[in-house]
């Protein structure tokens, strides 16, 4: 009965999809909804493509695993990226009349950079995608009782996804996200009281959590600990902001108000709400010891499936699982349009400069069909790989490559394409030595990597001025001689 009522809400959330693809006409509106999206929308598609299946489910296991100090990259890090982006970057980008991130990148650097940053971002999406479709075979793989394998669940999962995200673009995921954000955030907030009630009050779970030190946020008072920390805390919170999917969501808002506004209230909102699931991977503890004790072995990912499916009444499984279901479907759909736009805008374009619009949104559809089989095959490989970790390290690549240039280009006048193209160099080689050499034990790869990309930036930018700036001095004294 559970399962049938899954696809079922799977099928209403296709319905629903297809019913706002209506509103495609053109390559606008599929990438950007046309800038029509008001307030409330920007608010929900934010948060709602930010709570994902990590927040569900990676982020509770480590938690229970680490405490505070485990999850500092999300949801704190994470959230922390949607008030930056509203605080100092939405305004500025929402002025441009750009249809992706990348595009900016060639406004300010030329094609070379745009083709860089735009391979930079489209690889960064196949760990968080994939984060989402693996989460998806898993939870048929458990409401079946493993009758589906996690591998067929992961073929059906992407195929809903897929169904409305094709057709609709940004119309369809943005409809999506708003029906989602209400399921997930009243699911979630019902399941926690009564968790609460079966833990013997909220008090006892916040004492249990405290007695474990689950709550301890800060490092360790030495070098390794708090670098290592401040690296796992930029990752996500500097690393998201040069993505497509943020872009997107700022530039479909219907004033420059909404763009500013919408991703600090969604970002908030994210953070404290992301509390909800840690709380009740908490009352498990207390509800099912020995169960809990067993999975943190095995698997922590399935202890709050594990604590709806064995001790809750069918209610609570039904909203449970409608909230998961709507945390993974508002995320895929968001990461797999995401990369698709980008490689049509920023790199096929490249090729065929005088498409039409018709032939760009046909090519756009076509792209997020063929990126979604990559993402399913990447997923099926990656099996056995913690959620959590799949999508914080798909972060890394845009922190070290793109993330610079981007600030650099907003903020900093005398940022040039020299200096763009030093830091991405810089920033993507010493990030992949830190990563494949012992050094990475020692210092955080993409803190290094970021740390090369500033100075990549500066080097690049002020050199060959001052090397000019002498050369016209030796030639003046030279001349007066």
């Amino acid at each position: 009965m559970l399962l049938t009522l899954v696809f079922a809400y799977l099928l209403l959330t296709i319905a629903i999809g297809l019913y706002a693809a209506r509103r495609v006409k053109n390559t606008s509106d599929y990438a950007i909804a046309g800038r029509n999206l008001p307030l409330i929308m920007i608010v929900t598609t934010t948060f709602a493509t930010w709570f994902g299946s990590e927040t569900v489910l990676g982020i509770p296991a480590k938690f229970v695993n680490s405490g505070l100090n485990g999850v500092v990259e999300d949801p704190f890090g994470a959230g922390t990226c949607l008030i930056l982006v509203g605080l100092f970057f939405a305004g500025k980008l929402y002025k441009m009349s750009l249809l992706t991130i990348s595009d900016y990148y060639r406004e300010r650097y030329g094609r070379k950079v745009e083709v860089a940053c735009s391979i930079i971002i489209m690889i960064s999406y196949l760990g968080w995608v994939a984060a989402q479709v693996t989460a998806l075979g898993l939870v048929f793989s458990i409401l079946s009782g493993g009758a589906i394998s996690t591998t067929a669940g992961m073929l059906i999962g992407t195929a809903s996804i897929l169904a409305y995200t094709l057709f609709g673009g940004m119309w369809s995921v943005a409809v999506t996200d708003f029906i989602q954000m209400i399921v997930l955030v009243a699911g979630l907030a019902i399941l926690a009281v009564f968790a609460g009630g079966m833990a013997g009050g909220a008090d006892k779970v916040l004492t249990l959590a405290t007695s474990r030190d689950l709550f301890r946020f800060w490092p360790e008072p030495n070098f390794r600990d708090m670098v290592f920390f401040f690296a796992a805390a930029i990752t996500m919170m500097l690393g998201s902001i040069p993505q497509q999917d943020v872009f997107q969501r700022v530039m479909s808002a219907n004033s420059q108000g909404a763009a500013t506004k919408g991703p600090v209230i969604g970002g908030v909102f994210y953070i404290l709400f992301a509390f909800v699931p840690m709380f009740l991977v908490a009352s498990a503890l207390i509800i099912m010891p020995e169960q809990t004790a067993a999975l943190l072995k095995d698997d922590p990912q399935k202890i709050l499936p594990t604590l709806v499916l064995e001790k809750m009444p069918f209610v609570m499984q039904v909203l449970f699982f409608g909230a998961l279901l709507s945390a993974i479907k508002s995320t895929a759909s968001a990461t797999l349009l995401a990369p698709s736009v980008t490689f049509v805008e920023n790199i096929w374009r490249q090729f065929s400069p005088r498409m039409s619009d018709q032939q760009e949104l046909k090519l756009m559809r076509i792209t997020v069909l063929v990126f979604s089989c990559l993402v399913l095959a990447y997923a099926i490989s990656m099996q056995g790989t913690p959620i959590y970790e799949m999508v914080s390290g798909a972060y890394q690549v845009p922190l070290v490559g793109a993330f610079v240039p981007l600030v650099a280009g907003l903020y900093w006048k005398k940022a040039s394409t020299q200096g763009a193209v030093f830091s991405v160099a810089g920033g993507l080689g010493l990030w992949l030595l830190f990563t494949f050499s012992p050094w990475g034990e020692h210092f955080p790869a993409q803190l290094a990597g970021v740390l090369a990309a500033a100075v990549g930036m500066v080097a690049g930018s002020v050199l060959p001025q001052l090397v000019r700036n002498t050369h016209a001095s030796h030639h003046r004294l030279s001349s007066e001689g």
